[in-house]
């Protein structure tokens, strides 16, 4: 039976039942029609408070399960989606405008997900550390307690599960709000899935909400982490106020990420991984490159090959046609992007193809000669836009691409490979591939940015452990010590 049908979910929200909150309804939008295909049910500060409470009441029973029992709800998750594939595919291209290919990369990471968060609760979870003779000495990872997940709208179901999953096989209760825009994609869909997989009742809330429910969920005294992924602008609120309360905080912020394509790079593959690394889902992911940086020998054939790509790339409704680009989440979005490319272009930049929107899609972009002056370089896109900047030596290619305050992702092609690592060593980012573009996703690897990109936190692979439990030191002694007081 699909999971969708499996409860009665609309205009509801999961707080250890689906109910109505007290916060009204969200309507859920189309954004390639602007038609209305959904509802649910808004939190409000009195309904996060609630579910805290209730998480906190949960958790205890939570960590306490057999590690096999615990085990065995995710491979079980794991099961369900595959079994529920297309109908989760088919809300995460209506809600969130990707193709088919994204929303099934998205079920594809989750899937990957879940057999991860299988396997961390068999793993060693401390260490003996050095001790007199008669006392044992560990140090071993326990569970903060609840841990609070805000997700965004670009991949909603993968970027929810990167953390909620985790987190829940650490030990923890997880409160999790949705963006308002993809609270289906991003909270519905893996409530279901964990429910029908046996996740006992209380340790996951799923809160769909807007500011007022994000801030009750950051400064409640039962929440002891947020995990944040979103915007700069949003991450530095959260980290005040987590700070203010004395919380762990992890943030997985925006960047502004540069390819550099070398002059002894392979260039037709530079071409094809630069489009990619900014068309996919319409440049609407953090590490899309918002630069491309390319030596000023190829710097003209570059810009020419990009604006052929751009001017054959289909656009429109993914649900209902064969699209390379959908929409742009939102008019807001579309009109940010617009301004950008058109300041650029008054201030000297080439606007070679693109630039026009229709409705809400915005046609591939290609921006030659742009200077580290103008706002396609300095400002973060989130839009389809290739933005191209020549270079002349190494060194002006590592600082132009260090030239910003963002640090999470970039990008190097080059035929030689130690120069590439040599030019890598040199950028200030916590992702850098060489020979590879800037997207790139894997739920063993530790994902996260520097600067403005976020706060050095870490998710994925052995940072797992680091985000979602800490440190407890217990000493044991076979008799107690005598003290001279």
């Amino acid at each position: 039976m699909s999971l969708l049908a499996s409860e009665d979910w609309s205009r509801r929200a999961l707080a250890e039942d689906w109910k109505v909150l007290t916060g009204g309804q969200i309507e859920v939008t189309e954004p390639a029609t602007g038609q209305p295909i959904g509802w649910v049910s808004r939190a409000t500060a009195q309904d996060v408070r609630a579910s805290a409470s209730a998480a906190r009441r949960a958790q205890k029973a939570w960590a306490a399960l057999p590690y096999a029992e615990r085990a065995k709800i995710f491979r079980t998750a794991a099961a369900l989606l595959e079994a529920n594939r297309a109908d989760y595919a088919e809300w995460i291209i209506r809600e969130t405008g990707g193709i088919q290919p994204k929303a099934m990369f998205e079920i594809d990471s989750v899937l990957h997900l879940c057999h991860e968060a299988a396997a961390m609760p068999t793993q060693a979870q401390g260490c003996v550390l050095p001790s007199a003779a008669d006392v044992t000495s560990i140090a071993r990872r326990v569970p903060h307690g609840v841990v609070g997940v805000i997700s965004p709208f670009n991949f909603p179901f993968l970027l929810s599960s990167r953390a909620v999953l985790p987190a829940l096989a650490t030990g923890n209760a997880v409160l999790l709000k949705p963006d308002p825009r993809t609270p289906v994609s991003g909270g519905v869909l893996l409530a279901l899935l964990l429910q029908a997989a046996g996740l006992p009742r209380g340790v996951l809330h799923m809160l769909p909400g807007d500011a007022e429910a994000g801030e009750a969920l950051v400064t409640d005294p039962d929440v002891a982490m947020v995990s944040f992924t979103g915007s700069t602008a949003v991450g530095r609120r959260v980290g005040e106020l987590a700070g203010k309360h004395l919380k762990k905080v992890a943030l997985e912020l925006g960047g502004k990420n540069s390819l550099i394509v070398l002059d002894d790079a392979d260039f037709d593959l530079a071409v094809s991984g630069g489009a990619w690394a900014s068309w996919l889902h319409q440049g609407q992911i953090c590490m899309s490159a918002g630069r491309h940086l390319v030596h000023e020998k190829l710097a003209t054939n570059y810009a020419r090959r990009m604006a052929e790509k751009a001017r054959v790339l289909p656009v429109g409704d993914p649900f209902r046609q064969q699209v390379a680009l959908g929409p742009v989440i939102t008019q807001q979005q579309l009109q940010r992007v617009d301004r950008i490319v058109r300041e650029s272009v008054a201030m000297g930049a080439r606007l070679l193809a693109g630039g026009t929107c229709q409705g809400p899609f915005y046609a591939a972009t290609v921006l030659a000669d742009v200077t580290p002056a103008m706002p396609a370089f300095r400002e973060e896109l989130f839009g389809p836009v290739v933005s191209i900047t020549a270079f002349g030596t190494d060194a002006e290619a590592a600082a132009l691409a260090n030239d910003t305050e963002y640090g999470l992702s970039a990008g190097i092609y080059s035929r030689d490979v130690a120069r590439g690592m040599a030019l890598a060593r040199q950028l200030d980012v916590g992702l850098v591939h060489v020979n590879d573009q800037t997207v790139n996703d894997d739920g063993t690897m530790p994902m996260g940015g520097r600067g403005a990109s976020g706060n050095g936190s870490r998710h994925g692979g052995p940072a797992n452990w680091d985000e979602f439990t800490q440190w407890q030191w217990m000493t044991v002694r076979g008799t107690p010590p005598a003290y001279p007081l």
